[in-house]
């Protein structure tokens, strides 16, 4: 009889659940929403019991419409977006989630970035920005130390779900040191790092750290009702997202580079030992000594979610066209040699607090297909701006592509032609949850390491090859393009006038300047 595995991958807005034999095939997938709130400007949320409640509804789904017997199902691995935080009281119940396109705490980490910067930076391989989890937490402290007098943990988001299914209320290695808070390359606790951050008393909310294929427990009684699984299925520790679909593309090896194209810009490079000098936003492990420097930022393929929203989605329902199609279908009619509008994929943050999206250099000429071709490069720019820190003399010359963007051929050739990079797209649209469901098969003893599941069950790509005229053109418009960001930092630029060295426990009018 097949056995199968089950990945969960939560991201920002939407959990989905994935079943997969263990050729990697995706044998079924189920979604369910998990609803953002934003109760002020800056802060976006999500309830960590409505979560569980989301990711316990997709497994049940997903395992429903693929008609098996769950008793077949020999384990299961979560994936979901990084930092942000997830608070659980004394009693296992969620008291807040954060997500981790949040933004009240970014004038604390520009004040942290001053004064403990570049120290964060060489003990955690992370720089403090808005949503990091230890920031958030100095920033609770600061502004409802009442709510963290209630709290009995700190999760992560796919901490939840592994909560929900076993009980267990713990982390793992990959996301506690994306998210800045273990000391690197011990991958360990350290008082002195949690100092600098000012939440060293906070110490015992913190959870503890496993592998990522660590099996931390079992499916109880209760997750089973909800779930549809069986009762003492294993379940293991799991993965930061990012980790999890660049896995589940077949991205394993060291002197290998990722790029994810999802609600986030992820931009990943493999080595054998982490930077001397670090330069990434983060850093994380893959396994035991897998390193991986990533560039992130929430200016990716979110921004095309909005513009559908807010711009096609009428047209898309009257017609009946899948609403991204739509926008293949416009992008494709534009002319990329002609003179055409920039975007700036900076709707939920930038380089700078305080940086907006935006078109620019509008003529009236221009049409909707021209804005859709400008969005798709201007968040494939984006990606190549982060690989400018990642790689600076541009030695990698290959990369897995996943995410929203790989799903279209012609944005997929914008990212190779801007990047000058061969590219390699995944067989499988689910990557996070299938790279959930990799580590979830090395917990039941299924493969020895990633590199054999990765050959076993993520082996089938498609490659792109860059076009060296494309990418002259490409290269033009990046000059641009940064030239006007530049330019629109002066516009950017008052905000950073009120930063101040930070002192714990500051006035929270003081704190509130920086969202209007």
């Amino acid at each position: 009889m097949t056995d199968y595995l089950i990945g969960v991958d939560a991201g920002n807005t939407m959990v989905k659940a994935a079943l997969f034999d263990l050729e990697g095939r995706t044998l079924a997938v189920a979604a369910r929403q998990s609803a953002t709130l934003q109760p002020a400007p800056g802060f976006v949320e999500r309830s960590p019991d409505e979560l569980w409640k989301a990711a316990a509804g997709a497994i049940r789904d997903c395992i429903a419409q693929a008609g098996i017997d769950a008793a077949r199902v020999r384990a299961v691995g979560a994936a979901g977006h990084g930092n942000g935080l997830y608070l659980l009281d004394r009693e296992g119940r969620g008291l807040l989630g954060i997500q981790s396109m949040d933004s009240r705490a970014g004038l604390l980490a520009e004040r942290l970035a001053l004064r403990h910067g570049d120290e964060i930076h060489r003990r955690a391989q992370s720089r403090p920005w808005a949503a990091m989890t230890p920031v958030l937490l100095a920033w609770l402290a600061q502004e409802q130390p009442e709510l963290l007098d209630r709290a009995g943990k700190v999760l992560l988001c796919k901490d939840v779900i592994v909560h929900g299914l076993t009980g267990h209320a713990g982390s793992e290695v990959s996301d506690l040191s994306g998210c800045g808070l273990l000391e690197m390359p011990a991958l360990a606790y350290d008082d002195g790092l949690l100092d600098l951050y000012g939440i060293r008393d906070l110490r015992p909310l913190l959870p503890e750290a496993a592998q990522s294929d660590d099996v931390v427990g079992h499916v109880t009684a209760e997750a089973a009702a909800l779930s549809g699984l069986t009762e003492g299925t294993p379940v293991v520790a799991g993965l930061f997202d990012v980790l999890a679909s660049t896995l589940g593309a077949g991205t394993t090896k060291v002197g290998e580079a990722s790029i994810v194209a999802g609600s986030w810009s992820i931009n990943q490079v493999f080595a054998d030992k982490l930077p001397e000098e670090p330069r990434a936003i983060l850093a994380s492990v893959l396994g035991r000594d897998v390193w991986v420097s990533c560039e992130a930022s929430p200016t990716s393929a979110a921004n095309l979610e909005w513009f559908v929203k807010n711009h096609l989605a009428d047209e898309a329902a009257a017609t009946g066209e899948e609403p991204f199609t739509l926008c293949n279908r416009l992008a494709a009619t534009s002319d990329p040699e002609g003179d055409l509008p920039f975007f700036h994929p900076y709707l939920y943050a930038g380089p700078v607090p305080g940086a907006r999206g935006g078109f620019n250099g509008i003529g009236s000429w221009h049409s909707r297909a021209d804005m859709v071709r400008a969005l798709y490069e201007g968040v494939a720019f984006g990606h190549r701006a982060h690989f400018g820190i990642l790689d600076p003399d541009r030695r990698f010359t290959r990369a897995t592509l996943s995410g929203g963007a790989a799903k279209s051929p012609l944005w997929a050739q914008i990212f190779a032609d801007t990047l000058q990079m061969r590219l390699r797209l995944s067989d499988c649209e689910e990557t996070g949850a299938r790279g959930a469901a990799m580590a979830a098969a090395l917990g039941a003893g299924l493969f020895p390491d990633y590199d054999a599941a990765a050959a076993a069950m993520a082996a089938h790509t498609t490659e792109l090859e860059p076009d060296p005229d494309a990418g002259a053109i490409l290269d033009r418009r990046y000059a641009r393009w940064c030239a006007y960001r530049d330019a629109l930092g002066a516009v950017w630029a008052p905000q950073q006038a009120e930063l101040v060295p930070f002192e714990p426990r500051e006035t929270k009018t003081q704190e509130r300047t920086s969202h209007g």
